[in-house]
């Protein structure tokens, strides 16, 4: 039996995209124990996936923004506690930066990660007692299962599969009629697809009977779904609900389309039906992947018309 830490503090899609690794770990090493040190507001994520054991949550944000207080010591002592507490027969920080070795080596065990050349931060390497080489330029999710795979000497599988399971909870606002999800909001304003495109799109469905939800995340986000719904027959803007809410809102839709934006690749993990819109970074490295039905349109630069996000989700939807 593998006793392992992983380590993979943030951001919300990075976690979903380090999901497939630890279904590849799991089915190739039978038995295995698995701890995984987040951010406190992703711990719900990895808590999905049945092969992982233990969660420990960290708040490097919200500590860096107060370090000197009561509370921040008082929670980074305890995190310091929960990683020391266990040997682990490996530690391997799949995240490659300074702050996520900086946790790494609290606990007892030797080390993994990415080599100098491999690393987003070269100097997180130094602390390695084992590293090996990733082709950067590839999707973010076969750079984490090929690491994980050379650490454990396992070939790696063909197949990504998420493993997550579906959250048991009853979303009572849904509406009773089937439903896509628009996911609008992004953390930058460069990645937003044009609000009257999304009415059109939207208009789109309402004619097929189909209801359309709007999640947001800040009261900017929920403003902006806010607009747009109120030009959409039925459709309707979500309350502010958490993460394992999302994936089952996610999870039960008859297709997702959204911007690139961590809830698009916790659609894909959910295998639902997604469509990716992306207009400022690069899909083939960080767009949606699945077994399923997932499609990237757009790319660095260009905003997709409507007629292609509309055929590209006529084309996976469920019936």
């Amino acid at each position: 039996m593998s006793k392992i830490l992983l380590v993979r503090l943030s951001s919300m899609g990075d976690i979903i995209n380090a999901m497939p690794a630890v279904t590849d770990m799991a089915q190739a090493m039978p038995g295995l124990k698995l701890d995984w040190v987040v951010e406190e507001s992703f711990q719900t994520l990895p808590r999905l996936h049945p092969a992982v054991d233990r969660i420990i949550p960290v708040a490097l944000r919200r500590w860096r923004k107060s370090p000197l207080s009561g509370r921040s010591w008082r929670e980074f002592s305890a995190a310091r506690q929960a990683l020391g507490e266990t040997p682990y027969d490996l530690i391997l920080d799949v995240q490659g930066l300074v702050k996520s070795v900086f946790f790494a080596r609290m606990a007892h065990g030797p080390i993994a990660g990415p080599d100098r050349h491999s690393a987003r931060e070269g100097l997180a390497a130094l602390a390695y007692q084992k590293s090996y080489p990733i082709v950067w330029h590839q999707h973010a999710i076969n750079r984490v299962r090929k690491l994980a795979a050379q650490a454990f000497d396992y070939p790696l599988p063909v197949n990504i599969d998420y493993g997550l399971a579906r959250p048991d909870i009853t979303l009572s606002w849904l509406p009773v009629r089937p439903y896509v999800v628009l996911l609008t909001a992004t953390s930058r304003p460069e990645k937003e697809w044009p609000e009257e495109r999304w009415v059109r799109l939207g208009q789109r469905f309402a004619d097929l009977g189909l209801a359309c939800v709007l999640p947001w995340g800040n009261a900017q986000e929920q403003a902006r779904a806010e607009r747009i719904a109120k030009a959409i027959p039925d459709a309707l803007v979500a309350p502010k609900m958490p993460l394992d809410a999302a994936a089952t809102l996610l999870a039960d839709a008859r297709v997702v389309i959204g911007v690139d934006t961590g809830l698009a690749h916790l659609a894909a993990a959910m295998a639902t039906p997604v469509v990716a819109i992306f207009l400022a970074s690069d899909p083939l490295e960080n767009g949606v992947l699945a077994s399923t039905y997932a499609v990237n349109v757009g790319h660095n630069g260009a905003s997709p018309e409507v007629d292609e996000v509309w055929q590209a989700a006529m084309a996976g939807r469920r019936a």
